[in-house]
Formats: structure tokens, sequence, C-alpha cells
């Protein structure tokens, strides 16, 4: 067989970036294997070793990091540093992740007007014409000698259940399943590739090996469904979950996820063989380079080091003092008992509102609270999200289902002690989804099952009532219903506050100067034995 009529193409894929293009952790600042500046190394050395590749972003690209935050607050007239590196690296598409909108639109248009490539999202639609926002929703490809490769960008559909609604105004989220089997069947019909691709901003409800449900059947996640009822696709990029996934065939669809953070680089590899009139597909298979001794290129570094050095003298601003210790040495215990960060975030949240009662949560595990002297570095590696706050009109039934599902991050062990419900740390670890309250008392006994574990909820001594209203502020995302707290969607908004936390927190210790770390134990958990590991 001649190498004219044999060729390999190869699919790259990044997803869930996040802002990072330097490999270390902005906590911190130590050394990482992460970042679009060692993911470029990859890209490079794959492109030099074949003719026919194609880099495809899978969305949750411009925002994550103190460095986004940086250039969105400060960088108003620079190009945006994360599309001068993909249009460097001369990516082919990217697809639009629900964290695109975090900014707003003007960021996000922005951002995609600086672009070298299309956005491709085929489920995104102007309100009012119900066309697509973005332009054309797939990219057509010819390589020279080569296959015709159509790459239909999809995005999940849940996003109004998180987003501020000011930023989606003029939007609207059509079934991304829905939209894919329409233009599936069109791109079959009307373009003729040889190889179909879907770039899907979600992941999957279902384990791949059985079929069996890995989380409630939202349609946040569809990916298991894509694959298993649409015919024509070839291969699937996914991300949104953060997982490592490369399966060579799912259904007969070639699978790849990345991680996130730029921890690696998903790559799918095709073979044809060359008929009469088309490319016949031999072989695919789908691996995912983890950046393990990966050399950083420097041009990537160079390119965007001016943002990055900014970024680093506003993180190391001295702004504020802690007096007593709210440093985090065990996030499971803050979680199990009072801790004074999460009651200073709840204090914030309801000085900035009037509100009385406040939630918030310890977002990730790798957050260690304040020392006593409290930097910029510090907020927002402590507060990772751009959110901003909202107060709604809940019941009391209303509250006591919220704490229930709360409640619900707790398993009781076969020991006795107390761990985490399974769901809160697979397939994506959602620590995020527990909420601790402020303004009111009450106690979760893990004893007791799921739904019935809040044995006592008050509010200055007095039963909280079923039928009576309470005002509760709460970041925008839960809200909306986000993390499955379907109670608070549609609720009466009765403040909004557009400025994000980071800043708010900011300005708390700037107009105070020094935060003591004070605890009213207003909750407690029962029911079982929590020992650090």
């Amino acid at each position: 067989m001649s190498e004219k009529n044999y060729i390999s193409l190869t699919i790259l894929e990044t997803s869930d970036v996040h802002g990072n293009i330097f490999p270390i952790t902005y906590g911190t600042n130590e050394e990482a294997n992460l970042g679009l500046a060692k993911v470029a190394t990859i890209v490079k050395k794959e492109k030099q070793s074949t003719p026919y590749t194609l880099v495809i972003d899978n969305g949750d690209l411009i925002q994550g990091t103190p460095l986004t935050y940086h250039f969105v607050k400060f960088g108003e007239q620079k190009l945006n540093p994360m599309i001068q590196v993909l249009n460097e690296l001369q990516y082919d598409a990217g697809v639009i992740g629900n964290h695109e909108f975090n900014y707003g639109m003007k960021v996000l248009n922005q951002a995609v007007s600086e672009s070298r490539f299309p956005w491709i999202s085929c489920n995104i639609l102007h309100k009012s014409t119900k066309e697509p926002f973005f332009g054309k929703p797939y990219l057509m490809k010819e390589f020279e000698d080569g296959p015709k490769v159509a790459v239909l960008g999809v995005t999940t559909h849940y996003i109004p259940n998180w987003e501020n609604p000011n930023h989606i105004k003029d939007l609207y989220f059509e079934d991304a399943f829905q939209a894919t089997k329409k233009w599936v069947e069109y791109i079959r019909e009307v373009e003729q590739p040889d190889l179909l691709v879907v770039s899907y901003h979600g992941g999957f409800e279902k384990d791949l090996e059985t079929g069996e449900p890995t989380e409630p059947l939202t349609g946040e996640n569809q990916a298991y469904e894509i694959c298993s009822k649409i015919q024509g696709i070839d291969v699937l990029l996914t991300g949104h979950q953060h997982r490592k996934i490369a399966v060579d065939s799912l259904n007969g669809v070639t699978v790849v996820q990345p991680s996130f953070n730029g921890q690696g680089v998903g790559k799918v590899q095709i073979d044809f063989m060359k008929n009469t009139h088309s490319w016949e597909i031999m072989k695919k298979r789908s691996e995912v380079i983890q950046l393990d001794g990966i050399e950083t290129e420097s041009h990537i570094v160079e390119l965007t080091y001016s943002y990055e050095e900014e970024t680093q003298k506003w993180l190391d601003q001295p702004i504020g003092h802690i007096e007593g210790d709210m440093e985090i040495h065990d996030p499971m215990r803050v979680r199990v008992e009072k801790h004074p960060l999460i009651e200073f975030i709840n204090k914030v949240q309801m000085e900035a509102t009037g509100a009385k009662i406040s939630n918030t949560a310890l977002f990730n595990n790798t957050s260690k609270g304040f020392t006593s002297v409290v930097t910029m570095r510090d907020l927002v590696s402590n507060y990772v999200y751009p959110n901003t706050l909202t107060v709604i009109e809940i019941s009391g039934a209303d509250m006591k289902a919220a704490l229930e599902q709360s409640a619900s991050y707790f398993q009781l062990n076969s020991d006795g002690t107390i761990g985490v419900n399974p769901s809160f740390s697979e397939p994506k670890p959602q620590h995020y989804n527990y909420d601790m309250w402020d303004g009111v008392e009450y106690t979760i006994d893990v004893s007791q099952s799921i739904g019935e574990r809040i044995t006592k909820l008050e509010m200055n001594g007095q039963p909280i009532q079923p039928h009576e209203k309470y005002e509760v502020v709460m970041n925008n995302y839960r809200a909306g219903g986000g993390g499955e707290y379907t109670m608070f969607k549609d609720k009466p908004i009765t403040k909004e506050i557009q400025t994000d936390m980071t800043e708010l927190l900011a300005n708390y210790f700037m107009k105070h100067k020094t935060v003591k770390a004070e605890i009213h134990r207003n909750w407690e958990v029962i029911g079982g034995e929590y020992k650090e590991k």
C-alpha cells in the first residue's frame, strides 16, 4: 500500500484550561505540571510529526486563575492572554464553555473577536432569531491530499442554572443532545465529511463500561446518550467534568477527555485509506498525554510574561491582618465543625447585602485559609470563583430542603466514622456543593437517612416555620439552583450585588484593616465521629 493512499490524522484537544498558562499553582507559586506553556510543547511536537493535525479547545478557557481575573479587572486595553496563546499555537477552533460567560458578554465577545480561529457552538442561539449566536455551529477542514473533517461544537445547556442572568439575557440554550442529533444528521447529508467530530463541553452521566447512571439525569451531561443514540459520530471530544478519559470505542465512537487546568492533552489518532472518492477510516485510538517531564515552551512564556509579572505584583500586596487563627489544616474538619473562615465569608456577604441569613462553601480541598498577614493571593486562593451575590426570598420548607441537600454530603461509615458521600467525589469532585449557614441554628445527624438529617432548624431560638418567608444571601451560582439546589431556582430576588466576592472581601479588609477570627457555633454535625487522616 503506497504512502499516498494511507495517512494518519491527529486530533489534539485541550479542555477546561481555566486560565492556566504558566506551570505554577498560584496559591503557593510552586511549580506544577500544567498550563498552556507546557501544552505548547506537545502541540508543536505533534504538528511537526504529521501534516494532518487538528487542534481544538473544548471550552472553559478564559476564566479560572488570578492571571485572567487581573486581566479582566485591569487589562481592558490589552489583548486577552489566553487568546494570544491559542492564536500563536494556531488552534483550529474553540468551543464555548459555561465559564466563558463568567466575566460577562463584553469580555467574551472581545475574546471571540481577537481569535484567529472560529468559536463554534450549535446550541447557543440568539433568543430572538434562534440562530447560532457565535456564527457557524461547526468547522469544516479539508486537508490537502487528505480527508475532509467536520467538527461540531456543542455546549452544556445547563448554563442558565448557574450563570448571572444579566450575562446571558440575549441567549437561548437548546438541549445539547437534540441539537447534536439535528446537526450531525445535517452535516452527514450536506457536507458528507470523511470524519465527523463532536466537541462537546459536557461530560458523562453514566459509567462508560456498565452504562449505569453516575449522577442524577438532569441533562447537564449527555455524552453517554450522545454516543449511544446518535448515529454518524466518529470522535467525541469531551470536558466539563475535569476527568481523564481515553476510550477507543464506545458504541463505535472514540472518546477523549484531557483532565483540566492544562494538565493533559487529549489525542485521537485516525488512520485512513484512500478509496476512489473518499477516505475510509481504518483505525481509531485515543490517549491523554500527561505533562510530566514536558519542557515549558519559552516563546509562550515570553508572549504573556508582562501579564504574569503584573499579576504576581498584585497578588503579593498585603491588604489586611487576621487576629487569631483562620488557617485551614484539615478541609473536612471545616465541614463538620464551624470554622472562622466560613463565618467570615458569611459575615461579609451579610454586611454587603443587609441579609440576616447567609450560606457559603469551602470550595475545594486546597484552601489554606488566612495567616496573620492577608494578601490578594490569599483571597483568590481561598475564594476561587468570580461569584456575585444574590439575595432570594425562600420559605422555611425551602431552607430545610437546602440543608438536607447539603447534609447528603456526608456518609456514615461502617465503623461509625463520618466520610464523604461518593456522589460528591465521583465522577467529579463537588465539595463546593456543601453549604454552611450563618443566621440560623441547625443540627445535621448523619446517623439518619438522607432527607431526614436536619433534626433542628431555628432562628433566634425559635423554630423555622415551613410557610414563613426568609431572605437569604448566597452566591449567584447557588441562587440559580446550581448544585441540584432546585428549591432556590426562580425564587424572588430581593437584592443583587454585581461586585465579585473577591473584590468584596478585599474591600472588607481595606475598610476594617484587622479581622478577628471568630466562631459562633450555630450548627453541628452529630451521629458519627470524624477522625483526621
